[in-house]
C-alpha cells in the first residue's frame, strides 16, 4: 500500500513538472514569436517593390508590384517605398493615391522609372503618368530618375522622327500628352535630388497643394521639345523652389491661376521660355497670383527671361510680384508683361483683362537678343505700379528700343537700355476701378 501510495505520488509529480515544463516551453515560444513580431514590424516599415515582383529589367511591366508595394507602404506612418538603385523599372500610368494613406511617406527614389513608348499602353490618354494625390506630407527624394522618353510624343517638332524610336506598336500615340509627375490635393510635399527627364508634357505639376518644398532637382528636356514646362504651379500656396536646374522646351516655371506666396530662387533656367506667371484668363476665366517672389536666378538660351502673360476677356489679379537679382544671357525678350497673349494666332479684341499691378524688378542684368523690355497692357486695365530698380541689358545683336503700352510706375534708377516709355504715376482711374474683378 506504502509502495502504490509512493508510486502515485510520483506520478503526480512528474506530471506536475512535465505541466510546468509545458507551460514554461509554451510561454519561452510565445516570447520568441512576439520578438519576431516586433522585429517583422520594425522593419515593414521599409517597402522594396523588388520584394512585391517588380523585374527591373526595363523591359518586364512592373506597374502591379508598384500598385502593392504602394499599398503596403500606404498603412504605415511614416514608411518608405524604395525603388533601389541599379534597376531600370517600366511603369505605365499609375496614381498613388490618398485620402486614407498615413502620413510622413517617403518614395526613395534611387533606380530608373521608365514610361512605355506604345500606344497600346495609353489607350485614348492620360493628363498624368506618375501622380501622388490627397497625401499628408509626402517626400520623393534620392539619387533617381524618372523618363517619359517623350521623344515619342513629340512629333509636333521637326526635329524629332518617332520612326527613329524602336516603338512596340505602330499605333499612333493618342494625343493628350501626360504629365510626367503630378500632386494633387496634398499638404507638406517635398520633391528632392531626382531628376525628371524627357516628359511627355510638363515635366512636374502641383495643382491644388499646399507647403512644398522642391530643391537640389534637375529637369530635362531638349529646348525644341514641344510643351515640356519644368514646374507647373495651380492653385497651390507656399511653395518653394531653390538649387534646381531646369532645361526643358516651355517654361522652366510656369505659375497659374489660385497661386500665392511662391518663392523661387537659386535656380538655374535655360534652354526653354523663361519663367512666367501665366497664361491667364484664358476662356474668359477668372484668374488670380499674388505674393510671388523669384530671385538669384540665372537664365540663358530662351524665349524670355521673367514674364506676365493674359488673354484677352479674362478678369482677376496678378498682384505683388518681385522680379530680384536675374541674370540673363542669350534670352530674346528678358522682360516682359504681355496682357495680349494669344497662343494659336486666332484671338478677338475683347476689353475685360487680368489686372497687373505692384511688378518690381531689382538688379536685372545680361544680355538679350530681340528686344530688351516689352511692356504690352490693357487699353481699358492698363499695368500699375511698374517699378525698374537696377536694370542694365546689353543687346547682342540689333538694338530695339523698350516697348511699352499703357504701361505705368516708377523708374527708381536710370536704366540701360532707357525706358523712357514707362509712363510716370497712374492712369486715370475713371472707368478702371469699375472694370477691376477683385481676388
Amino acid at each position: 500500500m506504502k509502495m502504490k501510495n509512493m508510486t502515485m505520488k510520483l506520478n503526480t509529480i512528474a506530471l506536475i513538472i512535465a505541466i510546468a515544463l509545458y507551460v514554461l516551453s509554451t510561454s519561452c515560444t510565445a516570447t520568441r514569436v512576439s520578438h519576431w513580431r516586433k522585429l517583422k514590424a520594425a522593419s515593414s516599415s521599409t517597402f522594396n517593390v523588388l520584394d512585391y515582383g517588380a523585374k527591373g529589367d526595363g523591359n518586364a511591366d512592373d506597374t502591379k508590384a508598384f500598385q502593392d508595394a504602394w499599398a503596403a507602404t500606404c498603412k504605415v506612418e511614416g514608411s518608405t517605398m524604395v525603388v533601389p538603385s541599379g534597376s531600370v523599372f517600366l511603369v505605365k500610368q499609375i496614381s498613388f493615391s490618398g485620402p486614407n494613406c498615413e502620413s510622413n511617406i517617403v518614395f526613395q527614389l534611387d533606380g530608373k522609372i521608365i514610361a512605355p513608348t506604345n500606344s497600346a499602353a495609353w489607350g485614348s490618354g492620360s493628363l498624368q503618368w506618375l501622380e501622388f494625390t490627397k497625401l499628408n506630407k509626402i517626400t520623393i527624394k534620392g539619387k533617381g530618375v524618372i523618363d517619359g522618353q517623350g521623344s515619342v510624343w513629340w512629333n509636333d517638332s521637326p526635329t524629332y522622327n518617332p520612326t527613329e524610336v524602336n516603338l512596340e506598336s505602330s499605333g499612333r500615340l493618342p494625343s493628350t500628352k501626360p504629365t510626367a509627375l503630378r500632386f494633387y490635393g496634398s499638404d507638406g510635399v517635398t520633391v528632392t535630388g531626382i531628376t525628371i527627364q524627357n516628359s511627355q508634357q510638363t515635366h512636374l505639376k502641383f495643382d491644388s497643394c499646399k507647403n512644398v518644398q522642391v530643391f537640389d532637382i534637375s529637369l530635362s528636356s531638349p529646348g525644341d521639345s514641344p510643351n515640356t514646362d519644368g514646374i507647373h504651379l495651380q492653385n497651390s500656396q507656399e511653395v518653394v523652389i531653390y538649387s534646381s536646374t531646369l532645361a526643358c522646351g516651355d517654361d522652366c516655371i510656369s505659375i497659374q491661376t489660385g497661386c500665392s506666396d511662391i518663392y523661387v530662387h537659386n535656380v538655374n533656367c535655360g534652354p526653354g521660355h523663361g519663367i512666367s506667371i501665366g497664361s491667364l484668363g484664358r476662356e474668359n476665366t477668372k484668374a488670380c497670383v499674388r505674393n510671388v517672389t523669384v530671385r538669384d536666378v540665372t537664365i540663358q538660351n530662351t524665349l524670355t527671361g521673367v514674364r506676365i502673360k493674359t488673354w484677352q476677356g479674362g478678369s482677376g489679379s496678378v498682384q505683388n510680384v518681385l522680379f530680384s537679382n536675374i541674370q540673363v544671357s542669350g534670352v530674346e525678350t528678358p522682360i516682359a508683361i504681355d496682357q495680349y497673349y494669344c497662343d494659336g494666332g486666332r484671338c478677338r479684341n475683347e476689353s475685360s483683362a487680368v489686372a497687373v499691378s505692384s511688378i518690381h524688378y531689382v538688379n536685372i542684368k545680361g544680355t538679350y537678343t530681340k528686344e530688351p523690355v516689352y511692356f504690352a497692357c490693357s487699353d481699358s486695365l492698363p499695368c500699375t505700379g511698374i517699378t525698374l530698380d537696377t536694370v542694365q541689358l546689353e543687346s547682342t545683336k540689333t538694338s530695339n528700343v523698350p516697348f511699352c503700352w499703357e504701361a505705368y510706375g516708377e523708374l527708381k534708377t536710370k536704366t540701360v537700355p532707357p525706358v523712357d516709355c514707362l509712363q510716370r504715376g497712374n492712369p486715370s482711374s475713371k472707368g478702371i476701378n469699375s472694370k477691376i474683378d477683385s481676388c
